[in-house]
């Protein structure tokens, strides 16, 4: 099996905190997620993370001009200079300070940086330009520094041509700055709110600056002459001076703003408030367009695309993502991740659904293919512990701390069974039959495992013999058997079907935490508490082999530890165990920031990957900084909440001796992977963590190929050996290249004639990227035939070598078999739909046959001529 999974994407968490930001188009948005970006396409409704992490939660984003730099800064100010198109980390930075604001000038030639009370000028880091003979590559250099304020800087804003940028601090005032010296400018400070200003921006004219501050106040500025000039005065004289022309303020009992975003062009003025809701104002006429409720929470970050059609709102204490379109009242984009922390995740049959439980009570659908949720339930009141699907794949089983075992509809989308036992419990295990008649369900308050029907809804059985709780079950792939977990050291295998409900114990050294199946229904895998992983026979019920899993899952040392992460190996274990697709390795996660894949048959720890990086949680550091342990304990662990300079934010709502949620947890939030899950093709596998759910693939989909590159293998030189005719050689090019337009282009503009030559004679180096790249046009393409006439000549010619490597051609052949599956049955339908219709047509005389077939297809009478063959085929 291949070991070699990278970091694929992101699901489970769409927001963090931090700002937002829209491509130079408007159509992509840019969302920071603790310590990654997230970008979500919102014409094509697909998101995807770029490869590279920080290593803390990231606090700024700030894109060029010309969309394709992306620099991320993160809250110990060191940041990374990104290719947004070709996801490559071209840069490491430091700015030595906290970064509250960043803004690249209009013209792309410089980026300032608000840096606590000053702000610095950069130029945009530049690649060498041959044509004048730099060689040079000077990624950051500084070209000046700004002081003058007293408090932070919260805002950055350029005017249209580069020369002047305000800046909004917390120290009551706004800040007129230019980017050179100027004759006759000197810097002007725009005093007279009452509270921190938030934001300042140009109009489009720039003959006039509009401040808001967070008491609720808009003052208009305008550059005029001083009222007790003389009226003789010239426009140059030392009289005139920015001064405030309207003052404007927004009526909310007791809210606050907490964001503004201004879009000059259209002159549309877009506030948050801290009760949740934002309004729409037209400048400067303060004219108000919209007020709606998002909401209960602070609104944290608002933008606007280039349009001005969209605006971008997030909420941190909820991980909200919204887009609305302002004009049709609608939301393009909305979207939001689990509250509380994941407990379990399900691939689905398919592997093109992934489903995530959690604390919260709310079960999420999410898409592979497009990255986000498709679908929320919300049925559950209490945290969901287990969830699996029927062998099917259509019905998801949950089960809840709420005492009950739900079954879904992920078709018609709804919870159409309910399971619950005599007395109230809370059930933290689950298996299902794969039939998808029988469900059974463990329990930390009862020693008994449940079985229901699932077709009735009544209980059929308590099976009894554990003497402690039951933590996991699992099902037998062929449906034989049930294993069952418990806490009392014990592993019990029971054949439920049979007329005597016997149970196979076996007995382990500590409580047992996961059992999982082998694909084959041989084998099964124990996890334990002592950190050990031990395989099994199933029809022997004797020991196989073990490995010692506790130095592989330690790893990470928190703030409060008292040993270093190299001596707590005793502590740790896996708390989750999966089988690959073919069985050859299990995949093992725990309380660590570790995920270990071994090969069973010798117990050899294959690879391990390392879930996340983020100082912002507790267990990802292996050694801790002795400069940050103070008199009061660990820098990191003391609350200042209470030397916040405002009082809301000093104020503590939460609840006494509440420590669940994001929001009422006051020490930070710890690394450990709850679950894991392969995919059906063994292709991809995810991981439920701390931070959301990482997908892992060996199709990481964007990897350059340069096997085989010569510097004649260009973009340019592929289509020149397409428009010769050279098929093959144009094939072979593009996916050395490895461009998926170039090769989609190349692939529809081979003739049908000639594509049983191009497969005869195709590398089979290529054929498993060929095959899969069919496979995948045949899922979104409308050239049905020409799609189908491939699949065919690729099976019919090299069939006997995909047979003899089927290890690894077991995900395309099934991605194959997946899209004819489902050509045929929507033919099918379309069949049966039309069946009455052909009919119909059929009977009808050859001239009625021929203006209907012309009425239908819009084609006018004149000069259409129908073959007879053609209508009796109608």
């Amino acid at each position: 099996m291949k070991t070699d999974f990278h970091f694929s994407n992101l699901l489970g968490t769409v927001y963090s905190r931090g700002n937002l930001l829209f491509s130079p188009d408007g159509t992509c948005l840019f969302s920071p997620v603790g310590n990654r970006v997230s970008i979500f396409d919102l014409v094509n409704s697909k998101s995807h993370t770029l490869p590279f992490a920080h290593r803390r939660n990231i606090a700024c984003l700030v894109l060029n001009p010309r969309g394709n730099l992306l620099l991320s800064v993160d809250e110990d100010g060191r940041a990374i200079l990104t290719n947004v198109h070709r996801r490559i980390v071209l840069y490491y930075f430091s700015f030595r300070g906290q970064v509250s604001a960043l803004a690249f000038a209009p013209s792309g030639r410089l980026f300032a940086a608000g840096i606590g009370r000053q702000i610095e000028l950069w130029y945009t880091p530049s690649t060498p330009d041959v044509a004048d003979g730099d060689l040079e590559f000077a990624p950051f250099v500084r070209h000046r520094v700004y002081t003058g304020h007293f408090d932070t800087v919260q805002s950055i804003e350029w005017s249209s041509d580069s020369r002047f940028f305000l800046s909004a601090s917390k120290d009551l005032t706004a800040r007129v700055w230019s980017t050179d010296p100027e004759e006759g400018f000197v810097p002007t400070t725009l005093g007279g709110h009452k509270q921190a200003v938030l934001g300042a921006w140009f109009s489009k004219d720039q003959e006039t600056i509009y401040t808001v501050s967070k008491d609720g106040a808009l003052f208009e500025w305008n550059y005029m002459l001083h009222p007790d000039a003389p009226l003789d005065a010239e426009e140059n004289d030392e009289d005139m001076r920015w001064r405030i022309a309207e003052r404007h303020f927004f009526m909310q009992n007791n809210a606050h703003v907490t964001c503004a975003a201004f879009r000059a062009e259209s002159k549309l003025l877009v506030t948050g408030f801290s009760n949740g809701i934002f309004r729409i104002h037209e400048l400067p006429e303060f004219t108000e367009i919209q007020n709606l409720s998002i909401s209960q929470n602070d609104i944290d970050y608002i933008t606007i695309n280039k349009t001005g059609e969209w605006l971008a709102f997030s909420a941190s204490k909820l991980g909200q993502l919204l887009v609305w379109e302002w004009q049709s009242e609608s939301y393009i984009l909305k979207q939001q991740g689990h509250f509380d922390s994941m407990n379990t995740i399900a691939y689905s049959p398919e592997g093109q659904r992934i489903i995530t439980a959690a604390d919260d009570g709310k079960i999420k659908v999410w898409d592979v293919n497009s990255g986000f949720c498709v679908v929320t339930f919300t049925e559950h009141i209490s945290g969901v512990t287990a969830c699996e699907f029927a062998k099917r794949g259509n019905v998801l089983f949950t089960a809840s701390l709420d005492g009950s075992i739900r079954a879904w509809d992920l078709i018609r989308y709804r919870n159409f069974r309910t399971f619950t036992a005599p007395s109230r419990l809370s059930f933290s295990s689950l298996a299902v039959d794969p039939s998808g008649e029988v469900v059974c369900a463990g329990s930390i308050d009862s020693f008994d495992i449940h079985i229901w029907s699932v077709q009735t809804g009544q209980l059929l059985d308590r099976l009894s013999g554990h003497e402690g709780p039951v933590s996991s079950l699992a099902f037998s792939p062929d449906g034989g058997t049930l294993v069952s977990g418990s806490w009392d050291h014990t592993v019990r295998l029971w054949n439920i079907f049979a007329r005597t409900q016997t149970s196979e114990p076996l007995q382990l050294m500590s409580d047992v935490l996961c059992v999982a199946f082998r694909p084959d229904s041989k084998q099964i895998a124990v996890t334990t508490l002592d950190g050990q992983l031990t395989f099994w026979s199933v029809s022997e019920a004797t020991q196989q082999s073990g490995v010692d899993a506790r130095r592989d899952v330690s790893g990470g040392r928190k703030a409060t530890d008292r040993r270093t992460a190299a001596n707590v190996a005793g502590t740790k274990s896996f708390m989750t165990v999966k089988y690959s697709a073919d069985g050859t390795c299990v995949l093992a996660g725990g309380n660590s920031k570790y995920i270990c894949l071994y090969d069973v048959q010798s117990g050899v720890l294959a690879k391990k990957f390392t879930v996340s990086i983020n100082l912002s949680l507790e267990g990802t550091q292996e050694f801790l900084n002795s400069k940050r342990l103070t008199e009061a304990g660990p820098e990191d662990l003391l609350d200042r909440q209470g030397e916040a300079s405002d009082l809301e934010d000093r104020i503590d709502r939460t609840l006494p001796g509440a420590r669940r949620g994001e929001g009422a947890r006051k020490t930070r939030p710890e690394i450990r992977v709850p679950g894991v899950a392969f995919s059906p093709t063994g292709r991809a596998f995810c991981a439920a963590t701390t931070e959301g759910l990482l997908v892992y693939s060996l199709d990481t989909g964007f990897m350059f190929d340069p096997f085989d590159l010569d510097v004649s293998v260009t973009p340019a030189t592929t289509l020149a050996a397409l428009a010769d005719k050279q098929f093959l050689k144009a094939l072979v090019m593009a996916f050395r290249l490895n461009e998926r337009s170039l090769i989609r282009r190349v692939y529809e503009a081979i003739p049908v004639n000639d594509i049983q030559i191009v497969v005869r004679d195709m590398p089979t180096v290529y054929l498993p990227r060929l095959l899969r790249f069919v496979a995948v046009q045949a899922e979104d393409s409308p050239h049905l035939e020409f799609n189908l006439l491939w699949i065919e000549a690729l099976l019919s010619r090299h069939g006997r070598w995909m047979k003899e490597n089927r290890g690894a051609m077991e995900a395309e052949l099934r991605s194959v078999e997946k899209v004819v599956r489902r050509i045929q049955s929507e033919l099918a339908r379309l069949a049966d739909e039309n069946i009455y219709r052909i009919e119909y047509l059929i009977t009808q005389p050859r001239e009625a046959r021929v203006e209907i077939r012309k009425l239908d297809f819009g084609m006018e009478a004149e000069g259409e001529v129908v073959d007879g063959s053609e209508g009796e085929a109608e």
